[in-house]
């Protein structure tokens, strides 16, 4: 595996001076964007990257960089290949590969962009890069379980990070107000970049809790959550882009279920009497059966292997303690 100290250092310890002579003349004969989407993938794979962050592939990886870099439309990237980069956008790419490796930070920071659907976000390293498959069931509507967009005037987003998902329940339901909740001072300003790139602030209230204890009495007809669910064991293991993210928005505690148990046993004091509770658990779904054998929990059907998502309704919900 190739150092993490530097792009340009030799695999081989022999000849180290003409290893890169030998990459700066490939790099220099690169012209066209096509070409570097070529160098930045083999690149990627020769470094071992980790994925996960908007990409799950070295070649998804640099095709987004390389457009990026570009500002080119990112849903043409054929009409973008034969583009010959500017030695400007050729020194940008150069820098961001080097440091996509060396730091292993996701390329998503390096960005300072991340994407759900269509819909683009502001991220920085306070907070995690959106990839909730709770996006999925909100781009319908919530159907078949809310019967009408337009039905929904309350809604709360549950340790909302960086707002994403606090935005799509402003775009999809319209008719509502929201409430977006986290404990992170830090993670609420990155939050509100995103209100503001949507002109959302009027319609949602940003507030510093722990999960439920600063909601009051407020009701909703629906409840989103994102929570740290990540266990023990897997967080030992996390590669290391995934450690450059804030290490409670991933830590769920030895099983993974430690916030999740928190929203169960309070969330139907806070919801109407429709209202529907929805939250992402990762690949927790037998540990969390396990664990409430008696709750009919629902498993909406998403892009992701496994089942990450699972719904209540009000009444299907455990009573407050």
């Amino acid at each position: 595996m190739p150092s993490t100290c530097g792009l340009w250092k030799s695999c081989l310890p022999r000849k180290p001076q003409a290893r890169r002579e030998s990459e700066y003349d490939e790099r220099s004969r690169l012209a066209t964007l096509g070409d570097w989407l070529r160098y930045a993938e083999q690149c990627f794979r020769r470094a071992r990257l980790a994925f996960g962050h908007g990409t799950d592939n070295a070649y998804d990886e640099a095709a987004w960089l390389l457009l990026n870099v570009a500002r080119h439309p990112y849903d043409d990237l054929g009409g973008a290949l034969p583009r010959v980069l500017s030695a400007a956008q050729r020194r940008r790419v150069q820098s961001l590969i080097e440091e996509r490796i060396a730091t292993r930070k996701p390329l998503a920071h390096l960005l300072r962009e991340a994407w759900l659907g269509e819909h683009r976000f502001y991220v920085d390293e306070r907070v995690i890069v959106p990839r909730s498959h709770i996006a999925e069931l909100l781009r319908v509507g919530l159907a078949p379980w809310v019967r009408s967009p337009a039905q929904v005037r309350s809604a709360l987003d549950m340790c909302t990070g960086s707002g994403c998902l606090a935005v799509l329940l402003g775009l999809n339901f319209p008719q509502s107000r929201i409430d977006a909740v986290d404990v992170e001072p830090s993670a609420l300003a990155v939050a509100r970049k995103n209100m503001a790139l949507y002109r959302l602030q009027g319609r949602v209230k940003l507030i510093r809790s722990d999960l439920f204890s600063e909601v009051g009495t407020t009701r909703y007809d629906v409840i989103v959550a994102n929570p740290p669910y990540v266990n023990a064991r897997a967080m030992a293991r996390l590669p290391r882009e995934y450690q450059h993210e804030p290490r409670p928005a991933l830590a769920g505690g030895r099983d993974g279920l430690a916030f999740v148990r928190r929203i169960l046993a309070n969330a139907r004091r806070c919801l109407s009497s429709n209202g529907v509770l929805v939250v992402e658990i990762g690949s927790n779904r037998e540990v969390l059966e396990h664990a409430y054998p008696m709750i009919p929990f629902t498993w909406p059907r998403t892009s992701a292997s496994g089942d990450p998502v699972f719904l209540l309704t009000r009444e299907q919900l455990p009573a407050a303690p």
